[in-house]
């Protein structure tokens, strides 16, 4: 009966980097990378994110060769086990080849904006993540600012699932992120959260990555480290499943699992 109780899905985090805001250089070799994705699969992630390039304010370009050489190994490792693989990638040519080796999401913090990368994921037949981020990784954080944030980002993902449609991808292959913590301050962070249902109400599968953000430090300066931000990823990704997203993509997978499971068992 518990186990049927209807939830978001858990997205597992596989960072191979070096420079990720929350654990870089935890997994970057393929053999730590594929551990950590097979404990996070135990653990109780319905699907995993992998990613080869940090986007993290200020973070570094990485090349489109050392990208692949950091995620294809990693991918062909998990594609034995028993979930979706996701690429998590701004690059048309890295999301090839990770399909290739097994992926079957390309997860997109640039909503497809790269040149080709509509017309590439509609060649690849594969499930697209389109998240809004004001501006780009390096200067994303450098006073962001909106006349109506819920409205822009409402209006950003919309013209970006047009054009993905427009490009080839079928409508049933389009998901949604509002890119909490990408070119966004507290507010900004927090007034998107307090309007999920209506971006749920879109008519698109919505993915939530709030896990260990920045935001949570500036509500509990006890939260200075992103591994002490777990009560507060808790809560957002509680907050997402009473508005309906779909998935939520996180780094404690096993404490966000078992807060799901009791708060969709409270709801009966």
């Amino acid at each position: 009966m518990w186990e049927n109780l209807k939830r978001p899905k858990v997205m597992g985090i596989v960072n191979v980097t070096p420079d990720s805001f929350s654990d870089g250089g935890r997994h970057d070799s393929t053999a730590a990378a594929v551990a950590h994705g097979r404990k996070l699969i135990s653990d109780g992630a319905d699907l995993l994110d992998i990613g080869g390039e940090s986007t993290r304010p200020g973070a570094a370009a990485v090349s489109v060769e050392a990208e692949i050489a950091r995620v294809r190994p990693v991918i062909e490792g998990l594609a034995g086990a028993d979930v979706p693989l996701s690429i998590d990638t701004m690059k048309p040519a890295v999301a090839r080849a990770a399909i290739a080796a097994g992926a079957t999401i390309w997860n997109d913090v640039a909503a497809l904006t790269a040149p080709g990368a509509p017309e590439t994921a509609a060649e690849l037949g594969c499930d697209v993540v389109l998240m809004h981020m004001k501006g780009e990784p390096r200067t994303m954080q450098d006073d962001p600012r909106y006349d109506d944030v819920v409205g822009e980002v409402e209006a950003f993902l919309l013209a970006r699932a047009e054009a993905a449609m427009a490009a080839g991808v079928a409508h049933d292959r389009i998901w949604l992120d509002p890119g909490i913590g990408f070119g966004k301050t507290v507010d900004h962070n927090l007034a998107l959260l307090a309007a999920l249902p209506r971006l749920v109400a879109l008519g698109y599968p919505v993915l939530l990555g709030a896990s260990r953000k920045r935001f949570i430090a500036t509500l509990d300066p006890l939260g200075k480290d992103a591994d002490a931000r777990l009560g507060g990823s808790l809560a957002a990704a509680l907050a997402g499943a009473a508005a309906g997203v779909a998935a939520v993509r996180v780094h404690d997978v096993r404490e966000t699992v078992q807060a799901l499971r009791v708060q969709a068992a409270i709801g009966g």
